[in-house]
């Protein structure tokens, strides 16, 4: 699908993935929260300097062509997903809007809010005001593996402190781009708690950055049904993480779904609901 580009979403893809051109140093700060005797130390000592306004971090250097695509994870920006996944954003988005596809915009895994930030703002360039936005996360990073989902049971993401996000930082978040309004709605918990029971009706683009099987297969069974003909589906981590994969098979196969698969780039891939 072919479209004008929009200036102010160009500049929003940009500041959304704290993107340049060129080769820049981030700094990260402590991310792993398993207490190791190292860890443990390195953690003390960074309490220490940050009551004297120092920090302990990791310098990394970030490649265009890295960032642009949406493979690492960013020191400050406000999404992981990569210019281009922002870019397919938008053409599903403008897609539902021309053929008038029913249903609101919803996604589960947010971290800090960059993708659904961007779908209000693309709604906003578009002038559409009678759709709403939903963004359904934990809100404070990653679950633990549940026991009865075997596929999570070396997944240790829940350690990453940098996938921690509060439901506070994504509200100022929004914000921050004037685009916090009554048209957008936080889920907040678990999904197998929040999903089942949300007042999500129609959805017209459903698109998941669960990371687990866990969350990837109730995010599948409680929304995709609601997917109205001619809306999309997004996974984020179809390529990336094994147990997200295998969640989707696991629900395509279980549901006889046979809609083309589509690759958006080497990790996230979406298809049509025919």
């Amino acid at each position: 699908m072919n479209f004008n580009l929009s200036p102010y979403l160009e500049l929003m893809k940009v500041v959304l993935t704290d993107f340049y051109p060129i080769k820049q140093t981030e700094y990260y700060p402590l991310k792993r929260v398993k207490q190791t005797w190292k860890i443990s130390l390195l953690n003390q000592l960074d309490k220490l300097l940050r009551t004297r306004n120092f920090a302990i971090s990791k310098m990394k250097t970030v490649l265009p062509e890295i960032r642009a695509n949406g493979y690492d994870w960013p020191a400050n920006a406000y999404t992981m997903v990569g210019i281009n996944r922002l870019t397919n954003i938008e053409m599903c988005i403008r897609s539902i809007v021309t053929n008038k596809t029913e249903g609101d915009l919803v996604e589960a895994g947010v971290w800090r809010g960059g993708a659904v930030i961007f779908m209000k703002a693309v709604l906003n360039e578009l002038a559409v005001n009678d759709r709403k936005i939903w963004a359904a996360d934990f809100f404070v990073g990653l679950p633990m593996p549940d026991k009865r989902y075997s596929a999570d049971e070396q997944n240790e993401l829940y350690l990453e402190n940098i996938l921690v996000a509060s439901l506070e930082e994504v509200k100022n978040n929004f914000n921050r781009f004037g685009l916090l309004d009554s048209n957008v709605n936080f889920l907040e918990g678990f999904f197998k708690e929040t999903l089942p029971n949300s007042s999500i009706d129609k959805i017209a683009l459903l698109r998941l950055d669960c990371d687990m099987y866990e969350s990837t297969i109730i995010a599948l069974t409680n929304l995709y049904p609601k997917i109205s003909k001619g809306g999309f589906i997004i996974i984020d981590d179809y390529n990336s993480f094994k147990e997200c994969n295998l969640a989707v098979n696991d629900y395509r196969k279980q549901q006889l779904i046979d809609e083309r698969i589509i690759e958006i780039d080497k990790e996230a891939i979406y298809w049509q609901k025919n």
